[in-house]
């Protein structure tokens, strides 16, 4: 069987930027296990593999080298970009495409921005931001990152990290100083730990400058899915925003995240979110670069 694969680089408009995934675009003929081998073969933090329903709708399945995830907020971004740029679906010459992705997560809007008959951006709606609680056990955390009580937090605030899910479940762990966020010394074999006991994909560690910062600088750690650290992680963004806007620390509706700085690929990550009656709604995006393209035999 032969099978055309892109790999991507997703949230960044340059090559070697960003964060790279597997991309898909027409996945009716695989199985799960044809899949998962992929995803394998590509070792990519996580490669989508695409099932249109019809022009405006599209069924995507996302794996690690190691199992399936229920949603990726690069792959996503990744994916929709090429299939855009590359013709499988129609494009417009100028503004917003909306359409729909169909995922373990739920179904979800996708925006792509179009200029000039050019691909700008993409931009994924998250699912329902959850609020899954504070982390009890905070010293065997901070043990993880071999960091103290007191250089966890906010400006001057002691701010406890808290387990948030826009699809994915990950513990926002708020860093005061970006010297320390910087050099964090992580143990990934306590982390696997601590993910299993919690039932969490990972951890998102990140440092907010002020508050109502227009940035926020992050690092995402989840080594339980075969992936140590992340040069960029839409979900886990889409869950700071949320945390950030909910507990008061911002009060802006979007914000950047710069993310990859620590692997030499650094990602900018579009945050936005929208609150009506109580109800939040968020999403994030980017741009993006196909770097390869071939095909796959097996």
């Amino acid at each position: 069987m032969e099978v055309n694969i892109y790999q991507v680089d997703a949230f960044s408009t340059k090559p070697f930027g960003g964060n790279p995934a597997g991309v898909v675009p027409d996945a009716r003929e695989l199985s799960d296990i044809d899949m998962q081998n992929i995803a394998k073969e590509m070792n990519l933090s996580e490669t989508a593999f695409i099932f249109p329903i019809d022009k405006n709708n599209y069924k995507v399945r996302f794996f690690t080298p190691v199992q399936e995830v229920d949603l990726c907020g690069h792959a996503t971004i990744g994916s929709f970009y090429t299939l855009a740029y590359k013709g499988y679906l129609p494009s417009i010459y100028r503004g917003i495409k909306r359409i729909h992705q169909e995922t373990k997560a739920g179904k979800l809007a996708v925006e792509i921005f179009f200029n000039n008959g050019k691909v700008e951006k993409v931009m994924m709606e998250q699912a329902t931001p959850k609020d899954l609680g504070t982390v009890e056990d905070i010293e065997l955390l901070l043990d993880c990152f071999n960091i103290d009580k007191q250089d966890m937090g906010i400006e001057d605030e002691l701010v406890l990290p808290k387990i948030i899910s826009t699809g994915v479940p990950d513990i926002m762990l708020p860093i005061k100083d970006k010297s320390i966020l910087d050099n964090l010394k992580v143990d990934f074999n306590k982390l696997v730990e601590i993910s299993k006991k919690l039932n969490i994909l990972g951890v998102h560690t990140f440092y907010l400058p002020k508050l109502n910062s227009d940035k926020v600088f992050t690092r995402n750690f989840a080594p339980i899915v075969g992936i140590n650290e992340e040069a960029a992680t839409g979900t886990a963004n889409g869950a700071l925003i949320y945390f950030l806007k909910k507990e008061g620390y911002i009060n802006r509706d979007e914000i950047v995240s710069i993310q990859g700085e620590s692997l030499n690929r650094s990602s900018a990550i579009h945050c936005k979110i929208d609150e009506n009656g109580g109800e939040y709604t968020v999403k994030v995006g980017g741009g993006a670069r196909i770097v390869l393209e071939g095909i796959i035999c097996f």
